[in-house]
This record gives structure tokens, C-alpha cells and sequence, in this order.
């Protein structure tokens, strides 16, 4: 099958440093790849794959992120080409998916990687029928529009590549991955820390702005409360000894995060979690098992569901991992998805061309 994985302009594939959504689409691109596929990625520039690449830009524009001009012309390089391939799948916004759909050529699967906002939500039901849009968990797919029909695939980690640990670093030190912003949870994260008397290890993101702005603002005077080792801005290898090495991962999600990423690279490289249950952490943590889910904003409770993971087996979090969200499981789920999505496109056409012979004969 030929396929076109387009995705955002705005990083790397896979990603320097932080960047799920890229991580996400090198593993799908690289396994379709292995599966027999032939496969064209859209990225920019600086990207790594095992497909083909095409990039309009030599350098990720990440400091235009959002810039309406720049994304039209990272689609238009997809889209002018769109009749080269059998399905699309688009990664990035809404619009240009909706661009693809409208027009003449083949099918456009859309992976909806954020929240359903406001604004855009109401737009979905204009789209039409040709855009088979996607989930990235069952959470996530049950807060899509009413009404509006999604499919759900789980994203995938490569449980391969992940350096999984038997054993936790000998301080027995807790980890917190993510972006410097209160949707993250950092400064519960630290609080958490404090109160159980043990090490943080956090790798944080502080790019953009109000992720700066919320670093000086809240984090850094919460820094001499509590033991914490951080890393700003550092690479992927970096973040996974993070959680590689931890005793516990501390996720206290302030909101309804789709996925969870963090979660599940945690699990894979064996170190169970302690986190709010918000958005899809209940289909990612087995409660009990490879982690523990606590009432959002029960910081006491976090506390002790720490103590209460630090005894869960590491080979089970692997092993869980290994069986529900593997890179190879998540690109099997989209394989099968394409040839769907294809072989109603190809009855749709034969039903377009009966009628049309139809007419004529008539």
C-alpha cells in the first residue's frame, strides 16, 4: 500500500528532545516501513526515517509554531501529490485534513492528538465523510463531538529501544517527565517529593513563553523546598534515564490528557506510577498492578499510593507494555485501519461509476 504519513512542521521526526506527537509517528512510519508498506513521510527537515522523506523545510520553523503561512505550505506539498498514494494520513491540524477531504483523491485518515477545543469541535461535523478521524484512547474518543463517529488507536512506545531497569537506582530517587506547565502537574510533582522525603528527578521542557513564564513564576521557588535534580531542555535518551532509573514516576495530570506518553514509557522501562486518574491513565495503568491511580488533586493520596508502587513488580510494568502498547501493536491497528478506509473508498468509486453508467445507458 502506498501511504502518506503527514506530519506537524513544527519538529523533527522522531523529535530532539520533547515532542510525543513526532515520537508517535516515527515508530508508525518506521513499522509500516518493516511491514512491507511503501511509505513517504512528510516532515521537516532534520528528520530520521526508514521512508521516504519529503520536507519543505531544511530546518523545523519551530519558532513560527502556529504560523497559518507556514503550515499551508507544508500541506500543499502533501496534497498537491495526494493522487501518488492510496491513503493519507494526516497528523497535524484539522484544516489541512479537511483540505484533503474535500478535494478529489484518495482517503484521509485524521489522528486527532489533542483535546477536542471548543472552537474546533463544532467544525468536525462539517467535515466530510471522506475524513475517517481517529482517537488516541477511549477517553479521548468519548469526549469527541456528539454524534461524530471516531475510531480509536492507542499510541504505541518502543518497548524495543526503551532501557528497561529490574531495579530502581539505588537512592530510590522519583521521576517527573514533561513540559513546564500547570496542565503537567510539576509543582504537585515536587510537593509530592517533599512530603515522602525522597529525590526528584524531573526532565522538564521550558521552551515557549509561558513555559518560561510559569518556570520563574511557580517552579523555581519551589525548588529549594525539596531535593530536586533537573534537566532543562534535554534529549529523549536523557528523559528515559530518567524514568528508566526511578523508583516511582509522578504523573499528577491536571487535566484530561488524551494519552499519557509519560505513563507509558515509564511502564516500559519497568518503573511503576503514581498518578491522578485524569483522561485515558486508567487504560494505560493497571490500578494495583503497575501502578496506582489516585483522585485528582488528592495529594495525600499520592503520597501514599508512592510508597504503595514502590513494592509493584517492573517486570510486569514491561510485560504490559510489551503486550498492549508496543509500536508493532499500534501499527497493526492503523495497517488494518488503512485497508478499511480503502476498500470503502474503492466501493464508494465503483458506486459513483455504476450510477454515472447508469445515466448514460438510460
Amino acid at each position: 500500500m502506498r501511504i502518506l504519513q503527514v506530519a506537524p512542521p513544527w519538529f523533527a521526526v522522531p523529535p530532539v528532545g520533547y515532542g510525543g506527537i513526532e515520537r508517535v509517528i516515527a515508530l508508525l512510519a518506521d513499522g509500516l516501513v518493516a511491514a512491507g508498506h511503501d511509505v513517504t513521510l512528510l516532515a521537516s527537515g532534520g528528520s530520521q526515517t526508514s521512508a521516504r522523506l519529503w520536507s519543505v523545510f531544511d530546518e523545523p520553523p519551530s519558532r513560527a509554531l502556529g504560523s497559518p503561512a507556514r503550515e499551508i505550505t507544508h500541506w500543499m506539498r502533501a496534497y498537491g501529490s495526494r493522487n501518488e498514494f492510496d491513503v493519507i494520513h494526516d497528523h497535524s491540524s484539522i484544516v489541512g485534513a479537511a483540505l484533503a477531504a474535500v478535494a478529489d483523491g484518495p482517503p484521509v485518515v485524521h489522528t486527532v492528538h489533542g483535546p477536542w477545543e471548543s472552537p474546533i469541535a463544532a467544525a468536525y461535523h462539517a467535515l466530510p465523510p471522506g475524513l475517517h478521524i481517529v482517537a488516541i484512547s477511549k477517553d479521548h474518543a468519548r469526549r469527541a463531538p456528539s454524534g461524530l463517529h471516531v475510531d480509536v488507536v492507542h499510541n504505541g512506545v518502543d518497548t524495543v529501544r526503551l532501557p528497561f531497569r529490574a531495579a530502581p537506582d539505588a537512592d530510590g530517587h522519583l521521576a517527573f517527565v514533561g513540559r513546564a506547565n500547570p496542565n503537567k502537574g510539576p509543582d504537585t510533582a515536587i510537593e509530592v517529593a517533599r512530603r515522602v522525603g525522597r529525590r526528584l528527578r524531573m526532565a522538564l521542557k521550558i521552551n515557549e513563553p509561558d513555559e518560561c513564564s510559569y518556570f520563574d513564576d511557580v517552579i523555581r521557588p519551589l525548588l529549594a523546598r525539596a531535593d530536586v535534580d533537573l534537566v532543562v531542555n534535554g534529549s529523549a535518551g536523557q528523559a528515559e534515564e530518567v524514568l528508566a532509573g526511578a523508583a516511582v514516576s509522578v504523573v499528577p495530570l491536571a487535566w484530561d490528557e488524551p494519552f499519557g506518553l509519560v505513563l507509558a514509557e515509564s511502564l516500559a522501562c519497568g518503573t511503576p506510577v503514581a498518578a491522578f486518574a485524569r483522561g485515558a491513565a486508567a487504560e494505560i495503568v493497571d490500578d494495583g498492578v503497575t501502578g496506582v491511580l489516585v483522585a485528582p488533586g488528592d495529594v495525600a493520596g499520592l503520597c501514599a499510593g508512592v510508597e504503595t508502587a514502590t513494592g509493584m513488580s517492573r517486570k510486569a510494568c514491561r510485560e504490559r507494555m510489551d503486550r498492549r502498547f508496543s509500536a508493532e501493536h499500534m501499527v497493526a491497528r492503523y495497517d488494518a485501519l488503512y485497508q478499511r478506509v480503502v476498500r470503502q473508498d474503492m466501493s464508494s468509486v465503483r458506486r459513483r461509476a455504476t450510477r454515472v453508467l447508469s445515466t448514460l445507458r438510460g
